[in-house]
């Protein structure tokens, strides 16, 4: 007897936990996850305004934007070619980042941000999870 309430215990837990990943599955599937780059600033809150303007165009659910940590890339270079070694120009490139999701995004807005004229030098990436 003692063995097969250890037994149904064991089955209940297994359950309860296919359950739970099936839902986290299904919660998870519903976001559109838009992360955008580019190197000036202004253009970039531009554009990601235009994005979120179109989403709430069509009553969807956005979280952000959240602006993600901004790249620095430096480069060092020599200013003379032989001999005056020490004088060096540095330069440097930043690359600003902002994250939006869209939860459950009908197909209508889908289609609206595929449509989208962003400016040029704004990178988008979009995931579907």
């Amino acid at each position: 007897m003692v063995v097969k309430e250890k037994e149904t215990v064991q089955e209940t837990a297994k359950k309860e936990v296919k359950k739970t990943t099936t839902d986290k599955k299904v919660a998870s599937i519903n976001k559109l996850r838009i992360k955008v780059t580019a190197y000036e600033h202004k253009v970039l809150d531009t554009s990601v305004k235009q994005i979120m303007d179109t989403a709430f165009k069509f009553d969807a659910q956005v979280l952000g934007p959240v602006p993600l940590p901004t790249s620095i890339k430096k480069y060092t270079v020599n200013r003379s070619t032989f001999i005056f070694k020490d004088a060096r120009e540095q330069f440097e490139m930043r690359v600003h980042k902002r994250l939006i999701d869209i939860i459950s995004p009908s197909q209508k807005v889908i289609e609206a941000l595929t449509n989208l004229n962003l400016p040029s030098g704004v990178d988008i990436d979009v995931k579907l999870m």
